[in-house]
Formats: structure tokens, C-alpha cells, sequence
């Protein structure tokens, strides 16, 4: 994928993050989401490229804009598929509280695995620790293994999860083999890619969350040579069902590979509240300053961009 067409989605980032930072902190959660959804798509179309939207809003009957299916850009161009998340943490934005991100991935056609919606395990690690972590492990295994390839002492070891009721036992479990826990509130995608990052503190990810996240965060670990592995949890026979009826096998572990293959991929993200992996939105009295992003796998470069835009 060219550069200057990966340049060109930090500033559909920058500009939903822009336009979600207004609802900081004045519990319009939805309110917020609309804006940066809005922003998104209007900013998406005056771009060079023919996108699919195939990890979105919702599906066509749900979400009015950037459905799953939608097409994107110009129709000039390349084509490719787009998995997009245009406000990640919307509880985050509506309370003021950290982790709050806008998020695009990008790849050829065929190359982001097209997730239904629901919850995935995921488990996650930096590049040290590439190659130890398996979903078939018990927790316990897999803290004790990536402990032993970092070198540290499991005590010393930090799991980030989200704060969910569902991950009462695992919780437990952590605890009971001595390492520590950060909790966050919302937000997976960060939390992920968090354990690849030099100085985040973070040595894994251990837990359960959406689908749609999962791929998301596979590119931009693949990026940065961290490891990663999903597998879909569907909660009730309903989801059960439909995963029969697309052909998807629900006890196959999904790596990095399966999630976003090939090494033609892009992800991008600008920071709404400060989180592990980006700042967020800052205003002075002539500028709104932005933090981002910018990855891609097959050049292995990693651009963070401060941007400083002109307030009118």
C-alpha cells in the first residue's frame, strides 16, 4: 500500500478524534460516537481509494453509517478492505475517563478476517515473549512461560485486562499465581497492543472482549512484532448456531496470520483521552494538538505524528 495513502487515513483519524473530543466528559455517549462516526465517513470520501468496510458500526440494518459492506473513498484507486472503530471507549469519552482512541486498519481484499459480532479469548505479549503464549494453556501456564522469556519473576509480572464480571475466575487465578493486574475500563485495542510497546508496563493481555477489537489490534501487533491469539467465545446456543451456519470453527485458535494476513496492511489511530499507546485531544487558544499513529507491516515503520491544527 502507498505511504502517502496511509499518511492521508491519520488525518480521517485525527478529524473523528477531533470531533469526539467535544463530548469529553458530558455523558453523551452516544453523542460522542455519532460525531466521530460522521467525521469519519465524510472525512473517508475525500480520499483516492475503493474501500469495504467489513469490521464496522454495525450491519446495514444498524448502523446508517459506516455499515459493514459500505464502500468508501473516491472509487479512484486501490482497492481494499477497512476494518474501522471510529470512537473506541465510548464510555471513556462520556465520562472523561482514559483509553479513548479512533482507530482505522487497512488491508488488500481477503486480508482482515471478517469477524462476526461478538466476544473472542484473546491473549497477547510483546516481541520477547513471541512464540511462548498459547490460548489451549491455562493462564497460569501462560504468565509462567512469558515470565521465564522476559526473565522476571511471575510477581513482577502485569497482566492488563478489562474490568468485566465475566473475568471473575480468571481474575482469581491470576492473583493466585502471584502476578499483578491493571484493570481498564474499556478499550481492548490499546490493551492489546500494549505488551509490545517498550515502556508501557504492560508484560500481557489476558482476556475476553470483542471480536471486531481483536482484528483491529492484529495489525498493528504484527507491526510490532508482539504476539497475539483469539478464539471465538459466543455466549449463548443463538451464537453458537450462527457460527455453524457461516462455517466457522469455534474451537480453532485465530493468530496474527488469521486475523490480518500478508504483510499489505496499515493501522492507523489518533488519541481522544490519553491511554497506554497515545495522548489525547489538547487544546490551546489557537491550536487543538493531536497525537497518533501511524504502522505499517510491511515496511515495519512506525510513525507517531503531533500534529497541531489551526483553530479558527
Amino acid at each position: 500500500m502507498d505511504r502517502n495513502l496511509a499518511l492521508e487515513f491519520v488525518r480521517v483519524t485525527e478529524a473523528a478524534a477531533i470531533a469526539a473530543s467535544s463530548w469529553i466528559g458530558k455523558g453523551e455517549r452516544k453523542a460522542a460516537d455519532q460525531a466521530a462516526v460522521d467525521e469519519m465517513r465524510s472525512r473517508f470520501n475525500f480520499v483516492d481509494f475503493s474501500g469495504t468496510v467489513v469490521i464496522g458500526e454495525g450491519q446495514k440494518d444498524e448502523a446508517p453509517e459506516l455499515y459493514v459492506g459500505e464502500t468508501l473513498g473516491t472509487g479512484n484507486g486501490l482497492e481494499i478492505d477497512i476494518a474501522v472503530d471510529p470512537l473506541e471507549c465510548t464510555d471513556s469519552v462520556a465520562t472523561g475517563s482514559p483509553n479513548a482512541i479512533s482507530v482505522i486498519s487497512t488491508g488488500p481484499k481477503g486480508s482482515l478476517f471478517h469477524a462476526p459480532d461478538m466476544y473472542m479469548e484473546k491473549i497477547a505479549c510483546g516481541p520477547q515473549a513471541k512464540g511462548v503464549i498459547d490460548l489451549d494453556l491455562t493462564p497460569t501456564e501462560n504468565i509462567i512461560r512469558v515470565a521465564k522469556k522476559l526473565e522476571k519473576d511471575v510477581t513482577q509480572m502485569v497482566v492488563i485486562m478489562l474490568d468485566r464480571p465475566r473475568h471473575a475466575d480468571l481474575v482469581e487465578e491470576i492473583r493466585t499465581v502471584g502476578a499483578r493486574i491493571r484493570f481498564i475500563s474499556d478499550g481492548d485495542v490499546a490493551g492489546a497492543i500494549a505488551p509490545s510497546l517498550p515502556d508501557s508496563g504492560e508484560d500481557m493481555l489476558i482476556n475476553i472482549g470483542a471480536s471486531a477489537e481483536a482484528v483491529l489490534a492484529a495489525t498493528a501487533i504484527k507491526c510490532l512484532g508482539g504476539d497475539f491469539q483469539a478464539r471465538l467465545w459466543p455466549k449463548n446456543v443463538d451464537q453458537k448456531n450462527m457460527l455453524e451456519d457461516m462455517g466457522l470453527d469455534i474451537n480453532k485458535k485465530l493468530t496474527l496470520e488469521d486475523l490480518a494476513s500478508g504483510k499489505d496492511l496499515t493501522f492507523t489511530a489518533t488519541g481522544v483521552v490519553d491511554g497506554p499507546l497515545l495522548k489525547g485531544v489538547r487544546y490551546t487558544a489557537d491550536y487543538c494538538i493531536t497525537h497518533s499513529v501511524v504502522m505499517r507491516v510491511k515496511t515495519g515503520t512506525i510513525r507517531f505524528l503531533e500534529t497541531h491544527h489551526k483553530l479558527s
